[in-house]
């Protein structure tokens, strides 16, 4: 995925702000490119575990590229308690995206480090990372 600083600062303030929660939201964009992040509220207001309104999700998966919109390119969260690396939960709900980035950020407890930033295409329950290109 490229992405600008300013918007990848804005996904990771988002993690930040709502830790010891983990965070979620979408990146949206065209050809692997991101545009703009939608920040949501994690339904499971939870340090395990997020949950998306689906709604949102569909409103991006289902965008007309050709008519100019911004379709899915990633879907974002955070990892509060762990390395940012795919749990077995991400991976069951990547299976019903395929294609689509996961960006996970992590945001070490009390550690002074500063938050770490990876993606992941999960298809067929094979996790691989991809470069985040930062501009």
């Amino acid at each position: 995925m490229k992405i600008d600083r300013a918007l990848l600062d804005e996904i990771v303030a988002h993690a930040v702000r709502d830790a010891p929660n983990e965070c979620c939201g979408l990146v949206v964009g065209r050809d692997g490119a991101a545009r703009a992040a939608h920040a949501l509220e994690n339904l499971a207001a939870s340090p395990f575990r997020f949950d998306i309104d689906g709604r949102e999700l569909i409103r991006f998966a289902f965008a007309d590229e050709d008519a100019g919109e911004d379709g899915l390119v990633a879907i974002y969260h955070s990892h509060t308690r762990s390395d940012p690396y795919p749990s077995q939960t991400d991976v069951n709900f990547a299976a019903g995206w395929p294609g689509v980035e996961w960006l996970i950020v992590g945001v070490p407890k009390g550690s002074g480090a500063e938050p770490a930033v990876r993606s992941y295409l999960i298809e067929d329950g094979v996790i691989r990372e991809v470069d985040v290109e930062v501009s």
